[in-house]
């Protein structure tokens, strides 16, 4: 089947150094500060969510060192509980949430519809303070006290325990409002913005991974606000809805927790869908295999999404028929996610594949996710499950969906629209170099906690019996190749600002028309407004014997 994403139609745009773009077109720090310009907001989204990942990881590496002999090493169990749940929250809410959409898909999304700038730019705006706010609160909290709970905030503790929970709290509610506005302005964005002839069969599948995204953070986030306001409320004013000692159900606050954080989960990973999507179809060059199914994929994950979160509860004693629903649903989920990996290892068989940083990244995702996504299967079987529940197996599916999958998805769509971003290259062998780095530290780090977590050892623990030492200590190695590869790639992006090579107006083929577009864009995106004339992903228009004379 071939991807109906245009040609197109441009103006023909005069040589780069007479021209204007977004990044030179104003200067000062109200004109970034207060710009409606979609890609502004999404480079200071950009810069936000890399500083919560730096953060957070940085609280993963010394969960990992505390780990490294099993009475702990350097913190009391109280400052390791503190330190874990930093980790979670910071990676969760401020870092893997918001950073493609509000990031990548901020920055993508209106080129790739040929529109100057999203529908509700003001919105926009608003959407990234709201988004700093919370990030302010969440580092607050951490000064009135910290907080302990797990980046879940699982009730009753998180109502009992003497920790800025209120505080907390509140930063994640005013982070669900972030998220819902950049759902929503990206779904009018979608509808009513198009150019003229892009049809919804002609977009490409980031827009539809990041139209269906859209429609989870709205319907979805709702319920972790309510969720997280009645834990306030229970904790200032006694009410008695998830306190046992007041009449309250503890499992009920699981309901709502999960019933929002499944969701969450494809919330996060749809975007990289998206990704991966363009990726492994512009770097193979050829259409992408089953366009049509993996658009519907996605809106399948995301209808199913909703009616999984029992899966999380198998050992909360919920009823037999309930647990038997809830596998099958786990199971049944696991079709449209195929399909998709099916589908993009189709479209790299017998391509005219580019190994270069972008698609490695593509490449290491494919294996990671399809790890995540078999293990993910493990623990959906009910007699499984019940065993390695609340277990590092557990840890490990989580990490190779969620960081393995998710992280790596969007350093591959960094590396490959950096050069549209600021029409400056990066190091290329530093970058290939970083990314064989973080695939081999991470699998070093979160293999051997499958086989713990096998064995039983349980998750959250600050120490442990000598016999999961080395698992542990592997473990710890492993961190620590992941984060020399990560900060590798933190020195060869910011120096490529200041350093690096004038990118090409098309740096890597690509036929969306983002591509068609100058490097970097300017501030309206298209001098004028592109017309999509043609219904077939042709690779074959481009030239790319000229395309590499000129690289060299």
């Amino acid at each position: 089947m071939t991807t109906n994403v245009p040609a197109i139609e441009t103006p023909t745009t005069a040589p780069r150094k007479e021209r204007e773009n977004y990044l030179n077109c104003s200067s000062g720090f109200m004109s970034w500060a207060g710009t409606l310009d979609h890609k502004r907001i999404g480079i200071m989204y950009l810069v936000g969510v890399a500083a919560a990942f730096l953060s957070g990881g940085l609280f993963a590496l010394l969960v990992r060192l505390h780990l490294w002999q099993p009475d702990g090493m350097l913190f009391s169990n109280a400052d390791y509980n503190q330190i874990f749940t930093l980790h979670g929250a910071f990676m969760v809410f401020l870092f893997v949430i918001p950073a493609i959409p509000a990031s990548i898909g901020n920055m993508v999304l209106p080129l790739m519809l040929g529109a100057k700038d999203v529908a509700l730019p003001r919105l926009n705006l608003l959407s990234f303070y709201l988004w700093l706010t919370g990030a302010v609160l969440a580092t607050l909290a951490i000064v009135l006290g910290g907080f302990d709970s797990g980046w879940t905030f699982s009730a009753p503790y998180s109502i009992y325990t003497d920790q800025a929970v209120v505080t907390i709290g509140l930063a994640i509610f005013v982070l669900g409002f972030s998220s819902i506005f950049t759902g929503l302005n990206f779904i009018v964005t979608v509808h009513k913005l198009r150019a003229p002839g892009l049809t919804w069969f002609r977009m490409p599948l980031f827009v539809w991974a990041l139209y269906a995204t859209s429609i989870l953070q709205v319907l979805a986030t709702p319920v972790l606000g309510i969720t997280v306001l009645l834990v306030a409320f229970e904790r200032l004013y006694n009410i008695g809805i998830f306190d046992p000692r007041l009449g309250g159900d503890p499992v009920l606050f699981q309901h709502f927790f999960w019933f929002y954080s499944h969701p969450a989960v494809y919330i996060m990973v749809l975007p990289a869908f998206g990704i991966i999507s363009e990726l492994v179809s512009v770097h193979s060059r050829k259409p992408l295999f089953g366009y049509k199914l993996i658009a519907f994929s996605s809106l399948a994950i995301a209808i199913i999404s909703f009616l999984v979160w029992g899966h999380h509860m198998f050992t909360s004693g919920q009823s037999t028929y309930a647990m038997f629903a809830f596998s099958f649903l786990t199971f049944f989920v696991a079709i449209p996610t195929a399909i998709k990996e099916f589908s993009w290892v189709a479209t790299v068989w017998k391509g005219s594949v580019a190994l270069n940083s972008p698609m490695l990244y593509t490449l290491a995702f494919l294996i990671i996710f399809a790890i995540g996504g078999l293990t993910g299967v493990i623990l959906g079987a009910l007699n499984v499950d019940l065993h390695l529940h609340d277990t590092y197996f557990v840890v490990a599916h989580f990490h190779y969906v969620m960081m393995g999958s998710i992280a790596l998805a969007f350093f591959a769509g960094l590396h490959h629209w950096w050069p549209k971003m600021f029409g400056k290259m990066y190091n290329e062998t530093l970058a290939k170099i970083a990314c064989g780095l973080i695939f081999v530290g991470f699998n070093v780090t979160f293999l051997p906690q499958f086989i713990m977590g096998s064995r039983g050892m349980p998750r959250r623990y600050a120490t442990y019996v000598p016999e999961y030492e080395p698992y542990h200590q592997a473990s710890t190695i492993g961190a620590m190749i992941l984060g020399s590869g990560v900060a590798l790639m933190v020195y060869y992006l910011v120096a490529s600002l200041f350093t690096g090579e004038k990118a090409k107006e098309n740096q890597w083929g690509g036929v969306t028309l983002d591509w068609h577009t100058p490097t970097p864009p300017p501030h309206l995106n298209f001098d004028e407004e592109p017309k999509v004339v043609h219904e077939v992903y042709d690779y074959s228009t481009l030239d790319y014997e000229s395309m590499q004379r000129e690289a060299t």
